[in-house]
């Protein structure tokens, strides 16, 4: 090799190989790291775009719900005034958070599917072996589908609009409000609010205004269940599993929380359901997109769902570490081991 020869860039991965051999990684600068951020979510969102029966099923599911079983219920199931309502609510407006979560955990369900299927195509280990933190691409991926059930979750609240459902409609003075998190822990929902004004919302934005505020609480419980889909698409080794997972994860998760029914209700039919709903991750996520409507905080829920974001994506993180988690018991990022 020629000494004096000029020292080579590589386009890839920006590193300058020295005449010796030796290589000098160059730090990425946030304009590299929003590149990269743009680039992996606006992935996601042309592919959620281009898959038009995606948008449709994403739709059908909770419409199902919203329009046949909940006529059914209304007259037989009775919702009493417990927070964040302040009146006697239609059974219609009670399932729209729990029906809000059922499209959000699908759809990281659909994530996780599309994780799956990167991997066994290869695309898993062009991302993974960029220079950019695991953590950090994870990250991306992650809230480009959140991206996507946001553009999901608000189609569907278009649709109920105009069947003149409209959940988080502010009532008397529609002051922001903090809840006591106490009656999760012993009442279950059912006692009364220690309430906190925090600023008032104007007379003209009331009816609109839960769909604002409950934006914040659709991204954290869309974080954690994205969480919990990108560690299990770790754990899945073929898309024929994928069935089998939707059976034994989002069926229970969704039916054994507060999403269709108040958890006074479950307590007075069976107390080893209640608890099992209580120790349900997506029963908080419910809860805080249920509080969110109404411009409240429920702090056990927020804490919940965010200690369980932080658990779940630290495990995926681990798992789609080549050289410690799951994946590297399969040969790598790129495929299934022989």
């Amino acid at each position: 090799m020629n000494a004096n020869a000029p020292a080579v860039t590589s386009a890839a991965t920006r590193i300058p190989i020295g005449a010796a051999g030796h290589e000098e990684p160059r730090g990425l600068g946030l304009v590299n790291y929003f590149a990269c951020f743009r680039g992996i979510v606006w992935r996601e969102v042309l592919r959620y775009l281009h898959q038009r029966e995606r948008f449709f099923s994403a739709l059908v599911r909770p419409m199902i719900w919203l329009f046949i079983f909940a006529a059914g219920f209304r007259q037989t199931l009775g919702v009493s005034i417990i927070p964040p309502y302040q009146s006697y609510v239609l059974y219609e407006e009670f399932i729209m958070p729990g029906l809000i979560g059922m499209i959000l955990l699908f759809n990281a369900m659909q994530s996780s599917l599309s994780m799956v299927y990167d991997r066994e195509t290869g695309a898993m280990r062009t991302l993974l072996v960029s220079p950019f933190p695991r953590s950090f691409l994870l990250l991306s991926k992650l809230l480009g589908g959140v991206c996507v059930a946001l553009l999901q979750v608000y189609a569907f609240l278009l649709v109920a609009y105009f069947w003149e459902i409209t959940p988080g409609t502010f009532q008397d003075v529609s002051l922001f409000t903090m809840f006591d998190p106490a009656p999760w822990f012993s009442g279950g929902g059912i006692s009364e609010p220690i309430i906190t004004p925090l600023f008032s919302v104007p007379g003209w934005a009331q009816p609109f205004a839960g769909y604002i505020t409950v934006v914040p609480a659709l991204i954290l419980a869309g974080l954690m269940l994205g969480s919990l889909a990108l560690f299990m698409s770790s754990v899945i080794k073929q898309l024929e599993n994928f069935a089998g997972v939707m059976n034994f994860v989002i069926f229970p998760m969704f039916f054994a929380s507060s999403a269709l029914y108040p958890l006074w209700r479950i307590r007075e039919a069976s107390p080893l359901l209640y608890e099992i709903c209580r120790l349900n991750p997506f029963t908080y996520g419910v809860e805080l997109i249920r509080f969110g409507f109404y411009g409240q905080i429920d702090t056990v829920s927020l804490l919940v769902v965010t200690a369980c974001t932080i658990l779940f994506l630290a495990a995926a993180v681990f798992a789609y570490n080549p050289s410690k988690g799951l994946i590297a018991r399969r040969g790598g990022p790129g495929g299934s081991a022989a």
